[in-house]
């Protein structure tokens, strides 16, 4: 993702009550909420529990994302799927407050989608639970959502679904009871690029660049911009062939190559457009890892240019392998797409074209990972960034 400086790389609180004799008789110097036991017994973390708290989490997901799709099943009065949990396992009232935020929020950018001529008709999503870490009353519980969701035919020519992979931690507290409440949620996977999230995109501040590097300049993104068309087939490149690569690796990763994700400020995004340009053709430019003019990567090492967001953009116009775009919705399958969401002139992520239907194209990628994500939804969620689009 960002431009690469590479990293390969309550103690449990226990209470001794010790009861005295007082001149009240039955009074004991415990805490309230323990009074009349004698230890301060901690809640168990069983099979049925770890259950409990990935069906919670499932819920929560489930109702983001149905409050993307046209029609969600949680409007109309219908109580959200995750505030039917109660008793043992339940949201905190501050993460059923958030919930609500989050679910009017994608209610938002759902009818934004819709004026912009897009819609889901379906929405699906399972978690599994990866980790549970249990210390004391605090249980920290690490799930992956997948995600698939159904493009409504509004032109005809949508592709069929889009899909996200995403990974989450939440956070249960035990009271005196012993039941559990959900009182914090916490995305963990690099990018926070999911269809359904909320979270502000991952950015990072890079050292100023020497006047050397080439600046790629902006994309516009109006609608139905001038044609730019491209020859996908006979030509030095298989542009079909990277589109093939990205969408098999999108949520299972080539172990031909190192996998950054959770790597730090970064991720795997410009890692795996390389992997799928490389799949359609681009040649290694051996030398120094840091040296921009140089581009190649295996399974042993990596030019900063194949895995960093700015040395990908600077490799690619030094090289003439690409020329800029003026609008996003010029760009065709095999094209790239860069994102600057905090306009600070660093860019931020990485995405490759895999489809392109009825004027629109859609992207794959990396950090989150994610299958086939029309352009239109990427601005619709962050309509303030900077756009930057590459004819390979």
């Amino acid at each position: 993702m960002k431009s690469r400086k590479l990293k390969h790389t309550r103690r449990r609180a226990s209470i001794l009550t010790a009861a005295a004799a007082s001149a009240v008789a039955g009074a004991a110097l415990l805490p309230n909420w323990n009074a009349g036991a004698s230890t301060a017994a901690e809640p168990q973390v069983d099979a049925k529990t770890r259950a409990a708290f990935q069906s919670l989490a499932d819920a929560v997901f489930t109702d983001r994302t149905n409050a993307l799709v046209d029609q969600p099943r949680h409007g109309g009065g219908k109580k959200a799927l995750a505030k039917g949990f109660s008793g043992k396992v339940e949201l905190s009232s501050d993460i059923g407050r958030t919930e609500d935020t989050a679910r009017k929020q994608l209610d938002d950018r759902r009818n934004r989608l819709a004026g912009n001529g897009e819609k889901y008709s379906a929405g699906s999503t399972t978690v599994t639970l990866d980790r549970t870490d249990v210390k004391g009353r605090t249980a920290v519980v690490a799930v992956t959502e997948n995600t698939t969701l159904t493009y409504a035919k509004v032109t005809g020519g949508e592709p069929g679904t889009t899909g996200f992979q995403a990974r989450h931690e939440l956070t249960f507290k035990a009271d005196k009871k012993g039941s559990w409440k959900l009182t914090k949620i916490r995305e963990t996977g690099d990018g926070y690029l999911a269809v359904n999230q909320l979270a502000q995109p991952m950015t990072a501040t890079v050292a100023a660049t020497t006047t050397t590097t080439p600046s790629a300049p902006r994309a516009a993104i109006t609608k139905r911009p001038p044609a730019a068309p491209k020859k996908l087939t006979g030509g030095e490149y298989d542009y079909k062939a990277m589109a093939a690569y990205a969408e098999k690796y999108w949520s299972k990763y080539n172990p031909a190559y190192p996998n950054f994700n959770g790597a730090g400020a970064g991720g795997d995004c410009t890692n795996f457009v390389s992997q799928s340009l490389k799949a359609g053709g681009w040649k290694h430019v051996p030398g120094y890892v840091y040296d921009y003019t140089r581009w190649f990567g295996t399974a042993d090492i990596q030019s900063h240019s194949f895995i960093g967001v700015n040395e990908w953009s600077w490799f690619a116009q030094n090289s003439k392998r690409t020329t800029s775009l003026a609008n996003v919705y010029q760009l065709d399958v095999g094209d790239v797409l860069q994102v600057d969401f905090n306009k600070d002139g660093s860019k931020d992520h990485t995405m490759i074209v895999t489809s392109r239907r009825n004027g629109v194209p859609y992207l794959t990628y990396h950090s989150t990972n994610t299958l086939r994500r029309s352009v239109t939804s990427i601005i619709s969620a962050y309509p303030n960034a900077a756009y930057y689009a590459y004819r390979t």
